[in-house]
This record gives structure tokens, sequence and C-alpha cells, in this order.
């Protein structure tokens, strides 16, 4: 019985890298199997076994991998490189100070909302889509409003007053209520004429671990930035959030489409009205409570500096 029970020790609570490594083959292997539509039975059966065994040593072994992660990045920050990298001056700020990190992951949501656009403006024009192409248009003004909050971030840093990080930070919430109206536009015309986004071949793949990546990574900077009680830090975790959600409403109506959308039309419409609806009433509520915050917290400013 001891012995059957290091056997099955060894099997499925592995090691944190062999960990990782065997879940994502398993996972990697039927996702193929699913994507490339394989008829071999043989081949569809040991994708579901490999899923299974993945999934097990994905719980099993969840603790150990966190772990192993805590411990690597104890040993980083420790190491002697590191430590001389954190020595200068570029490091240090990189390192220390949360708004030059931020302004840095601005430029880099700058370039890969670019890239989007291209994609999407190219996918518009070579399919034909006015659907892409709207899309693309809504994430050019997104792009314009990370562009806005880079130049005053600069400015920032230079000791710019709070009021004028009040003041963009407003400026983007009434960007984005005019901004989701023409999101709703989009919404009205996708519900009336039962068209939505279309992802040829396994490119809804890669967009629904996009979507949802994004989503996730977004939800959670936004809260965690809360704490740091700066306008450009706030404004720039929304656009990302708003930026996630039109992905996620284009994600579902493409997945609705491709996987029994077109055999019941009211199915479809119904699915896009709530996606759609709830995305621009969340946009709406975000915008609303960013000019009402910045009235607030400018009346605070105010008060703050007749009293000193």
């Amino acid at each position: 019985m001891e012995k059957c029970k290091q056997i099955l020790k060894k099997i499925f609570f592995l090691p944190p890298l062999p960990t990782v490594l065997l879940a994502l083959f398993g996972y990697g292997f039927v996702l193929a199997v699913a994507i490339f539509e394989v008829a071999n039975p043989i081949l569809q059966y040991l994708s579901y076994i490999c899923s299974a065994y993945a999934l097990i040593i994905t719980i099993t072994g969840f603790p150990y991998v966190i772990a192993f992660t805590k411990s690597f990045k104890r040993y980083i920050n420790e190491h002697s490189l590191m430590k001389k990298l954190q020595s200068t001056a570029i490091g240090e700020r990189l390192f220390t100070d949360v708004r030059f990190r931020t302004e840095i992951s601005l430029y880099q949501g700058l370039f890969i909302n670019l890239l989007y656009i291209a994609m999407k403006m190219f996918s518009g024009i070579y399919y034909r889509s006015v659907w892409f192409i709207s899309l693309a248009v809504y994430y050019m003004l997104l792009a314009g409003m990370r562009l806005l909050l880079l130049r005053r971030g600069k400015r920032k840093t230079a000791k710019t007053p709070m009021e004028i990080e009040i003041h963009r930070y407003r400026l983007c919430g009434m960007m984005l209520l005019i901004m989701n109206q023409a999101l709703a536009g989009i919404v009205v015309f996708m519900v009336h004429q039962n068209k939505g986004f279309d992802y040829p071949g396994v490119l809804i793949y890669a967009m629904a671990c996009y979507s949802f990546y994004s989503i996730i990574t977004a939800v959670i900077k936004l809260v965690k930035f809360r704490k740091h009680g700066s306008p450009i830090l706030s404004a720039a975790k929304v656009i990302n959030l708003v930026a996630a959600m039109v992905s996620i409403l284009s994600l579902e109506t493409a997945m609705v489409a491709q996987f029994g959308g077109n055999d019941d039309p009211f199915f479809r419409k119904a699915m896009t009205a709530a996606t759609g609806g709830g995305v621009c009433t969340i946009v709406i509520g975000m915008a609303i409570y960013m000019i009402w915050k910045s009235a607030k917290q400018m009346k605070k400013l105010r008060i703050n500096n007749s009293e000193t």
C-alpha cells in the first residue's frame, strides 16, 4: 500500500517545472485536436487522457508552482546583477517609481493598440467587413486617449500640479462618454442587421486567448492601482479595461456566429444585445464616475489650497 502511494505521488505530484511543461502540453494537445478537428479516434481519446492528466497535475502542483515562483522571484531580487541594476538611476526608477512604470506600460499598450488597429483595418479591408473597420476606428480613439495621458504623464514627472492630472482624468471620462455613443451605434446596427465580427479559421482561438487575458489583467490592474491615488494611473487602467471589454464583445459575436448563431437568428440578436448593452452600460458608469470623482477631487484640492 505504501509503495502504491509513492508511485501515485511520483505520477501526480510532480516538481514545479515538469508540472508546468506537462500541463501546457496536455492543454495544447487537446486544443490542437479540437482546432484542427482531428477525426482519428485514437488521437481523440489520447487528447482526453492528456487533458485529464493536465488538470490533475495543475490542481496538485499549483501550491508547489506558487512557492517556486515566490522563491525564484526572491532569488532574482537578491541577485548581484539585479542589485547593480537597481543602483542605477533608471533601474531605481523602474523598481520604485510607479508612475514611471505606468508610463512605460502606456507606451507598450499604445504599441500593441496600434498593431491591433492595423490588424483590424487590414482584416476589414481584406474581408470587406464594416465591423472590423468600425472597431479599428474605435481603437484609434482609445489610442488617442493614451497619447493624451502620455503627454501629461511626462509633464507630471516634471512636477506638474495635481490639478493637471485631475483635468486630464475628467477629460478622459468625457471622451469615453462621447465615444460610448459610437459604440452603442455599432451594437444597434449589429443587432438590427443580425451581423457581427467574424474571425476566420483558427484566428478566433487566438483572439479568445488575447481577450480573456486582457480582461483579467485589466481588472486586476484597475483594482491594484487605485491605492496609488493618481488620476493619470487610474485613467490609463480604465482605458485598458474598456479596450478589453470591446474585445470581449467582438469575440462573443464571432463565437456565436461560428458555433451555432446562424441556426437561431433570435438567439444571436439576444446575445449581441445583452453583451453590447452590458458593455455600453459599464462604460457609461465608469465615465460618469470619472467625471464625478474628478469634480470631487478638484473641490477637495481647492479647499486644501485655500486653507494653506
